[in-house]
Order: structure tokens, then sequence, then C-alpha cells
């Protein structure tokens, strides 16, 4: 069946005002991406990768950024690769318009090269590199570890602070992945780079310690420069303590991430986040949704 000019015009529109209801309002970024290739031969795992991950390649990610609009995306670097960044570099030359990736690092905190080798990578990707990645997940009470893939580090380590100043000579952040047990030790270093800005990865993975741990991740609301990430948020049932961290750092300090990398997750997760903060503004909402993110990683003033 053939549709007349009317027809065809209607329907059309019909279609826009489907996607624009599904997409939210303002800004939209995503701080939190992970993409990985799936031509493992050009683009290795390292050897010592602590999982297996299945391909999710940049030119898949780029189609469905581009298909729900979303404005821009930050890739965290992820740990199957370690500290080789081809496949970051690789997804920067793929991006949908200019800048629409920005990428967050992963080296050893406490290696006495990091630093430098930090500087070297921002100076080849300008305008890209926006933080470090720090991860703090060994078992309470444990030692920091001094090796293995998963970097978790001590914190009071002088090479650490080191690490730190640099990042913020650079104007990037650090990106904290952590248990809460650790938020102590993370304000402890915090307190001392006042003007360094700090993401907490997983709302801080409030519900994997004790009710102390989880005062100790809203104390560090405290301090100015500290923001939450909502994300890896999987049911309603953490509405109660989603809320008592929204109302402790507010709506200027939490940024948005891991969108899904289909429709259908996209649309849940959007559904889950509208349901998460309705007791928001809808001018919040849109600082969380991207607004934020575009000031913290430098998309604008």
């Amino acid at each position: 069946m053939r549709l007349n000019r009317r027809e065809f015009v209607a329907g059309a529109l019909g279609g826009a005002q489907a996607f624009a209801a599904g997409r939210p309002k303002g800004p939209l970024v995503d701080s939190h991406v992970h993409l990985f290739a799936a031509d493992q031969r050009r683009f290795p795992l390292a050897p010592n990768s602590p999982y297996k991950p299945a391909p999710l390649p940049v030119e898949e990610y780029v189609e469905f950024a581009k298909s729900v609009g979303i404005d821009h995306a930050v890739i965290v670097h992820p740990e199957p690769y370690q500290d080789d960044y081809r496949y970051l570099e690789y997804a920067f030359s793929k991006e949908p318009s200019p800048l629409f990736f920005k990428g967050v690092c992963l080296f050893d905190p406490i290696a006495r090269d990091t630093p430098d080798r930090i500087a070297s990578l921002a100076g080849n990707n300008p305008k890209r590199i926006v933080g470090l990645r720090i991860h703090e997940t060994n078992k309470p009470g444990t030692p920091s570890l001094t090796e293995g893939p998963i970097k978790d580090r001590d914190m009071h380590s002088p090479a650490m602070k080191a690490t730190w100043r640099r990042v913020h000579q650079l104007g990037m952040v650090i990106q904290m992945h952590f248990l809460p047990y650790y938020a102590p030790q993370i304000y402890d270093l915090a307190e001392q780079f006042p003007d360094l800005p700090v993401i907490l990865d997983h709302l801080g993975r409030f519900d994997e310690g004790t009710p102390a741990d989880f005062a100790a991740v809203l104390r560090l609301a405290r301090l100015p420069r500290v923001y939450m990430k909502y994300s890896n948020a999987k049911s309603l049932a953490i509405k109660p303590s989603v809320r008592k961290i929204y109302e402790a750092y507010g709506p200027n300090r939490m940024i948005w991430g891991y969108f899904g990398h289909d429709r259908a997750a996209f649309d849940k997760q959007v559904e889950m986040f509208d349901a998460m903060f309705d007791y928001a503004s809808e001018e919040d909402r849109e600082k969380v949704r991207g607004a934020n993110a575009l000031k913290l990683f430098g998309w604008s003033a």
C-alpha cells in the first residue's frame, strides 16, 4: 500500500515524537562506557587480563549512541587492556562528531613513571584524557597489593600522592572505584587536594559495606570537589539509599553513567532514572543526566 504525502508526513512526525518521548530533556552524557574490540588480533587483551569481555566495538556503540541521542560519552579504559591504549585511541578516530568521546586512563597509581606516562598519553591525545581511574577493592582489612592487574594500591603511599598531584596539575580528575570501607582513606587524600575533582564510581558501592562504611561514603560529600556517579543501579529497591546520597551530594555534584548498549536497555535505564529521582525537579535531573558532566569533563565552560 502506498501512502499519500499527508500520511507519510504524519507518520514521520509520529516517529519523531516517539523518539523525543524516549529521550530525556537536556544534554545527555554517558560518563561510564567500556568498549572492547571484536578484532583481538589487532587489539589484543592483556596477558594478565582479569576477565574476558564480550566484544563491544566502538562502531556498534556509536550507532547506538546516535539512535538514542547521546551527546557525549566518557570511555573508561577497562582492565582487560591494562595500559595498552591502542583501542581507546582507535575509538577516538571513530566518533560520530568532533570530541564526542573523552577517556579516563588506567595506570598503576604508585608506579614511579605513572605521572609522566599520564602526561604523555594526554599530550598524544589533546583534550581527550580527562582522568585516572584507581581501584580500592581489596578485601577490607587485607594488605594493599603491590602487583596484579587490579591495582589495589596503598592510598597512603607517597607515590600515590605524587600521582594525584600530577593529575591535578594536568587539569584532570581522579576516578575512584572502591569498596565503601576505603572511603576514609579517600577522604584523607582528597582533603589534601581541595581543588582536584574526585569522582566516586557506582554510587560508592554503598551496599557492600557496613552502615558505618555508608556513613563514610556520605561524609565524602563534605569535600566540595567530590562527585558521585549514579551508575550500576539495578533496581528501585535502593531508592532510599540513593536519596540519601542525592541529599548529601546535591544535584550539582552527581553525574550519570552507563546507559546500556541497545535501545531496550537504554529505555529501561531512563525509566529507572526518572523513578529513582522523581523527587528532584526537572532542572536538577537535567544536571545529573548531562549538564554536570559537560562542565566536569571540559565540554563546556
